[in-house]
């Protein structure tokens, strides 16, 4: 998720839902540990396993927060 581009549906939200935020903190967690993984010459077949992993993971909290935003947007 591109934090660096205003959007002031996901800026309200981030100040006034905390479950919200803790997506985003989920989102963001995941990603720096994909680009550790993706930093790593050989990964043994745990860190490729983690790696599928965690893109799973990730697809479904941006989902789950694009939703958020597409509620929070029609219901006000």
């Amino acid at each position: 998720m591109d934090m660096s581009t205003a959007d002031p549906v996901r800026d309200e939200l981030l100040k006034s839902d905390q479950n919200f935020r803790e997506l985003v903190h989920q989102h963001e967690d995941f990603e720096k540990r994909l680009s550790e993984l993706a930093h790593l010459t050989y990964p043994n077949d745990d860190e490729q396993l983690e790696e599928i992993t965690l893109k799973k993971k990730k697809l479904q909290v941006k989902d789950e927060i694009y939703a958020m935003m597409q509620q929070h947007a029609v219901s006000h």
